[in-house]
């Protein structure tokens, strides 16, 4: 069984409130199956990091969800990871999708605060900062939970290829949707889903996006609708922020990778530890 920490001292903050971590805990407690079309997904998402790069390797997930972004390096051959998140039925869903590995923990943790320095290969955040009112607080943590020399990526929502929803679905879920009871949101998404299959089936796949959801269930749809309109706070962001975001963190060797046409992937490298420039104290000096 995966090593389970139920207490690590995290509570939610005001911070931590502002965004959704309740709503996404009613998200994942109704979809809580690893599906296996989410292994093209975490594979566009990640699109830095070949599969067999992540073996040997160890890592951490913030805002893990149900751990579907977790589950897929283990099955890569990572050495160990570290699953977070601040919903504890987030976090009941990670611990049964992740129970098969002996080696990862999963905690709750705050992305604000999170209780690591230096300890990882690789950190990464799948869907996640968008969502924060603070996202560069929650990066220079990420940042500073990987050793020198580590990585940290993200996948961020893009303001290219998705000023539909900027223009449309953004103002409609600030001024309403993200006031509405979460279940009566749900409900709601029912009818843009079935809406979107029927286009689907019907041959509408404008760019790749559309192109891949034409391969997903009706299920897999209505989860993705229903991610789209339940959040309080979702930033689009354009290339040229997503770069200042990852250079403020302290990053180096930042790589960008557009996703779908409508996303960013985005990694960069924590610097190695300077040299000391300190001279050895000679004997008798």
């Amino acid at each position: 069984m995966s090593r389970v920490v139920t207490e690590s001292g995290a509570e939610p903050s005001a911070r931590d409130l502002a965004g959704s971590p309740d709503r996404f805990g009613y998200e994942w407690n109704a979809y809580g199956e690893i599906l296996p079309e989410y292994e093209e997904q975490f594979q566009r998402w990640t699109a830095h990091i070949a599969p067999e790069e992540w073996r040997g390797k160890s890592f951490l997930d913030v805002g893990c969800g149900m751990g579907r972004n977790s589950f897929w390096p283990m099955q890569y051959g990572a050495r160990q990871g570290c699953a977070v998140d601040i919903d504890e039925r987030s976090l009941a869903q990670a611990r049964r999708n992740l129970a098969r590995f002996a080696t990862v923990e999963v905690m709750r943790a705050s992305a604000y605060d999170l209780p690591f320095a230096g300890r990882f290969d690789i950190a990464f955040s799948i869907g996640v900062i968008h969502h924060l009112e603070h996202p560069e607080l929650a990066l220079k943590q990420m940042v500073r939970a990987v050793r020198p020399g580590g990585q940290v990526l993200v996948w961020v929502y893009g303001n290219e290829g998705n000023r539909w929803l900027v223009g449309a679905l953004d103002p409609l879920r600030r001024a309403l949707l993200s006031h509405m009871p979460i279940a009566w949101v749900h409900h709601l998404s029912l009818y843009p889903a079935t809406l979107l299959w029927l286009l689907l089936r019907l041959g509408l796949r404008p760019n790749a996006y559309f192109r891949l959801l034409a391969g997903f269930g009706f299920g897999h749809l209505r989860s993705i609708v229903f991610d789209q309109m339940l959040p309080r706070i979702a930033h689009y962001w354009p290339r040229e922020v997503v770069l200042e975001l990852m250079e403020a963190g302290g990053l180096e060797d930042i790589r960008l990778a557009a996703v779908n046409q409508m996303s960013w992937s985005a990694i960069g490298t924590r610097p190695a530890a300077p040299p000391t420039n300190k001279e050895p104290e000679r004997a008798g000096g």
